[in-house]
């Protein structure tokens, strides 16, 4: 499957994303924020980083690049698009997505291991729900705020929650405040998704842990395309 990389200024983790889709078999290509052409890709990453430097707002600048009306299009059509950390925040702000983030409410940046308890599986998670996933983040504005996370739960688009290794979801486990331990949600179709930890620095077992393989490889091995 030929998977298009979005690379914007200020990008840092998209030769990350290409690397791992290598890893687990994809034909990753970059494509630059400036060009509105996705140049047959069949599936989108929008990878983390600091787009724009993180000016107005996470993401606030980015979702105006070129590339995100074809994105958004694509999207439209049933395209499978996956945004990692900055590229959540991109998604939101461009309302692909549902909700926003902000600061965590620590204020600190937060770079560790994490739990994720699998709570929708689907286009963009190949594990079963109730399923604990080690998952790295590595965010400072990584806070998921909705008005109504309850019903996202309802509709089926809460990815995965923050959560202890035995599944457990409480504060404890939340790493920056996210209403509802929410770290990943999906729009109504399923086929848009977002998520704060890095699947693309878990699909190694030198890293640590092989589970972003269960979200980065579930597309592939759907077969599905736009």
């Amino acid at each position: 499957m030929r998977v298009g990389v979005i690379q914007f200024p200020g990008s840092c983790d998209e030769r990350d994303a290409v690397r791992a889709l290598s890893h687990l078999g994809a034909e990753p290509v970059l494509l630059w924020h400036g060009t509105a052409d996705l140049d047959g890709a069949e599936a989108i990453v929008l990878p983390g980083g600091f787009t724009y430097g993180d000016y107005l707002r996470t993401g606030a600048i980015a979702q105006f690049a070129p590339v995100m009306g074809a994105v958004a299009d694509f999207a439209e059509r049933g395209g499978p698009v996956l945004g990692i950390c900055n590229g959540f925040q991109v998604l939101c702000e461009a309302r692909l997505l549902p909700g926003a983030l902000t600061r965590n409410e620590g204020l600190r940046f937060i770079h560790r291991r994490q739990a994720l308890r699998v709570e929708t599986p689907g286009t963009w998670l190949d594990a079963p729900a109730g399923a604990v996933l080690d998952i790295p983040v590595k965010h400072g504005e990584g806070r998921y705020v909705h008005d109504d996370p309850d019903g996202l739960a309802a509709a089926g688009q809460v990815l995965v929650r923050y959560c202890h290794a035995d599944g457990t979801v409480d504060d404890d486990a939340n790493p920056n405040g996210s209403v509802a331990g929410i770290a990943g949600v999906t729009n109504a179709a399923g086929n848009v998704a977002g998520l704060m930890p890095h699947p693309e620095h878990a699909v190694e077992a030198l890293l640590g842990s092989t589970d972003g393989a269960k979200i980065l490889g579930a597309v592939l091995r759907a077969g599905v395309g736009a």
